[in-house]
């Protein structure tokens, strides 16, 4: 059986992704075979990792925390066998995977600077909510919602930092690692949902599935170009080959099926625009979250700046998704103040500088001293 979520709406979604199919040039519209793999996609999940927490389950001696200090601790010859294999099987790296690539994409991502926390959280999160799609897991497992959203941000925002990292994604990178930690937290979250009796899988599938794991990659490489570009920032053409490259890897060691990794711009656009047009219209999820998020620093600003941080991500947002995207997530949209400024700023900075010499290096120092005030503002100390 299809899922009644897919293509639920489809008047809605073709009007939503409308953009998308615009960027993807022609011969965006999906085959056959392609519609088929992605109503099949809603209901795989990471298989590989699914058996690991099965095994787990399964046996007296062993808890989901152990999973995690096997992962951290790394290989080692008194873990189970399904472990080893499982380990075994994510260092044996691809052959198209390639370190100078992944290099330059995790260096251009950090040249970005704060303009890269800006598009993640107010253009691909906050765009991703647009839809009800994938909401439903967050909700009900408590995460980015009230009170937990800053925090879920900052932890994010760290894992982020490690996976772009000099050496983040070699085998005993902290980036490697702590990817992995998130591939065994979905797998932990899907069996424990699916196992839910009030889990609706003739509506949505399975909780965590390949479907919504290659549509969630596609707003860290994807749209998070596209949304850079609107900020004013220069993303060169190498550079955006790059960071396409790294969250190919990326997506491939969370366990997101090969068929679904974007090695450039152009497969990426017409992946998002088949996920977007068949993707169901927001719910209640999605205003909540939406809301979370706008509000997320309320915790920890007050007077002038509380509501300076509201309005900056009103307008931001408004810039880089657009008026009929606010209404959809029942959020009210503002002038573009903040996103034009950021465009001047970025003509000026990353047109400019960002092409003399030294510039990148620059860029570089500019956006790691920007990423600790942002931690401070966020009441938090960033970790080295």
């Amino acid at each position: 059986m299809v899922p009644t979520r897919f293509g639920a709406d489809r008047a809605w979604g073709e009007r939503a992704a409308r953009p998308l199919r615009l960027l993807a040039g022609p011969g965006a519209e999906p085959t056959g075979p392609e519609i088929a793999a992605l109503q099949a996609g809603l209901s795989r999940c990471d298989e590989p990792a699914a058996a690991l927490v099965r095994a787990v389950r399964e046996s007296p001696s062993l808890t989901s925390r152990d999973l995690h200090r096997m992962i951290a601790a790394g290989p080692a010859d008194d873990v189970p066998e399904i472990f080893a294999a499982f380990l075994a099987a994510v260092r044996k790296r691809p052959g198209w995977v390639d370190d100078d690539l992944l290099a330059r994409g995790a260096e251009a991502c950090r040249a970005f600077g704060m303009d890269a926390g800006l598009v993640l959280a107010y253009g691909s999160l906050l765009g991703g909510y647009r839809t009800g799609a994938a909401l439903e897991p967050l909700v009900r497992t408590g995460r980015l919602t009230g009170g937990e959203t800053l925090r879920r941000i900052r932890e994010t925002s760290i894992w982020w930092r490690a996976v772009t990292a000099p050496g983040g994604l070699a085998p005993d990178g902290a980036g490697f690692r702590t990817t992995l930690h998130v591939r065994v937290m979905h797998a932990l979250v899907n069996a424990s949902l699916t196992d839910d009796p009030g889990w609706d899988h003739a509506g949505r599938g399975t909780p965590i599935n390949q479907y919504d794991q290659a549509s969630t990659l596609g707003v860290f490489s994807t749209s998070f170009l596209l949304h850079l570009r609107l900020l004013g920032v220069r993303v060169s053409r190498d550079d955006a080959r790059a960071v396409m490259h790294l969250w190919c890897y990326v997506g491939w060691l969370l366990g997101v099926d090969e068929r679904w990794l974007p090695h450039t711009e152009r497969q990426g656009r017409r992946l998002l625009y088949h996920f977007l047009a068949h993707d169901p219209p927001p719910d209640a999820n999605s205003v909540a979250l939406a809301r979370a998020l706008i509000t997320m620093t309320d915790e920890v600003t007050h007077g002038w700046r509380r509501r300076y941080e509201r309005e900056r991500a009103l307008s931001v947002s408004t810039w880089l998704l657009g008026r009929a995207a606010m209404r959809d997530l029942g959020l009210p949209h503002r002038p573009p103040w903040y996103g034009l400024s950021r465009l001047g700023v970025n003509l000026l900075l990353s047109h400019g500088l960002g092409r003399l010499p030294g510039g990148r290096a620059r860029l570089l120092t500019r956006g790691e001293r920007q990423a600790r005030a942002q931690f401070a503002r966020w009441g938090a100390e960033l970790p080295p």
